[in-house]
This record gives C-alpha cells, structure tokens and sequence, in this order.
C-alpha cells in the first residue's frame, strides 16, 4: 500500500469518475434531443454506492440505466433540456467538490511528509 492509496483516495477517485460518467450522459442525451426514439440514460447511483461499499458484487452490469417517468413526445424522444440542465449544473458542482476534497487530502498528505523532515 503506498500513501496516496488511502481509502478517502480511492473513495474520492471513484466519485470523480462517476459523476464525470454522469456529465458524460447528460451532454450525450443533450445531443440526441431531436433524434426520435432517443431515451434519456443516467447513472445508477444506488448500484455504484453498492458497489463502493462492497455491498454489491463488481459485476459487469452497467450502471447505465433509461430514466422512467419522463414525458414522451409524439416522435418517442424523452429528453428534456430543463432536466438535463439542471443535473449538468448540479454534476459540475459535484465534481468541483470531488476535486476540492481530493485536493485537501493530498494538502493533508503534504503537510505530514514535510512535518517528518
């Protein structure tokens, strides 16, 4: 185990690449907002928390899921700007905080190397 291979590391390292998969999809389904038959996607969260705490087995089962309960239009797209929207803005904020809270740990690691000279 080296000293960057922390569990708050590898807990924060699996929330940026999550949430940049998230940001992925949304600008994916921003995309395809006039191709008819297109269904929105998201990540799974609950299945990617599972899979972080170990509750849940790696398994090859994409977290990719299709977003129910969306209103449909008459060409079967479901995407809805408003939506992706707000979950872009809000997966920015997300992200920005994953690399905040990476950045103080590393901070934290620093302070304690240069503590041990």
């Amino acid at each position: 185990m080296s000293l960057i291979d922390t569990a708050q590391i590898n807990a924060l390292t699996r929330f940026l690449d999550t949430t940049a998969q998230r940001q992925s999809l949304v600008t994916t389904n921003l995309a395809n907002i006039d191709t008819p038959g297109y269904r929105t996607k998201d990540v799974d969260f609950r299945s990617v928390l599972n899979r972080a705490s170990g509750m849940m087995q790696t398994s090859s089962q994409s977290p990719v899921r299709e977003v129910e309960g969306l209103m449909e239009r008459p060409d079967g797209n479901n995407v809805s700007v408003e939506r992706e929207s707000l979950l872009l803005a809000q997966t920015q904020l997300q992200f920005r905080t994953g690399v905040e809270l990476l950045r103080s740990e590393f901070h934290r690691l620093q302070m304690a190397i240069n503590e041990g000279k």
